[in-house]
């Protein structure tokens, strides 16, 4: 399923600019960043109970947001890009 994972990190602090560090990171392991503190991921439940767990050890559930946006398995009529389109199919064959 294609998640669309957004986060939002108190970064007034040096911890907090530590925690973005994190969030971000782990994010890159499971998707495509498409935006500043936006990934899209295509996952499997496993991996995202796996992702969620290592992101709630992370955030400051006092001052840092993450939210999770289900797009489904129809997700390629759910998205419509205006402008530079930054990302790429995750279901196509990618050439390095």
């Amino acid at each position: 399923m294609l998640i669309l994972i957004t986060y939002d990190v108190d970064t007034t602090t040096k911890a907090g600019e530590k925690r973005l560090r994190k969030v971000a990171k782990e994010c890159v392991n499971y998707g495509q960043r498409v935006q500043n503190s936006v990934f899209e991921c295509l996952l499997t439940e496993a991996q995202l109970v796996k992702l969620k767990a290592i992101l709630t050890s992370i955030i400051d559930d006092t001052t840092d947001s993450i939210r999770f946006y289900f797009l489904g398995k129809n997700w390629q009529r759910k998205i419509e890009t205006l402008g530079k389109i930054t990302s790429f199919d995750p279901t196509e064959a990618l050439i390095i």
